[in-house]
């Protein structure tokens, strides 16, 4: 999880919105990223993403996969966009903070 959300942030560093969405490799490496992303936050017990705490947005990363598995041709580039830039950096987070607590 934390090298895919590296990935993402690798592809979207210095991007405006304009340039992602009319740069194709960069959307389908993007949501290929979050697919990956968020079959493993799908791994996370429910229980422990409710000990991460409520500003890690691993339900939302949940139902956002299934989108992308379901409803891939109807999700907006800058919904997309706006993952990338905001909520795979606090799935990054937690799980950096999922490893300390185990560890």
């Amino acid at each position: 999880m934390i090298e895919d959300a590296d990935r993402v942030a690798a592809f979207v560093d210095g991007m405006s919105i304009h340039t992602f969405t009319t740069d194709e490799r960069t959307i389908f490496a993007v949501e290929r990223l979050l697919q990956r992303i968020t079959e493993a936050a799908i791994q996370i017990p429910p229980e422990e993403a409710v000990r991460l705490g409520p500003d890690v947005p691993v339900a939302k990363m949940r139902a956002f996969g299934n989108r992308l598995r379901h409803e891939y041709r109807n999700i907006a580039r800058d919904i997309i966009f706006d993952l990338a830039r905001v909520e795979v950096p606090l799935i990054r987070a937690a799980a950096e903070l999922a490893l300390e607590m185990d560890g």
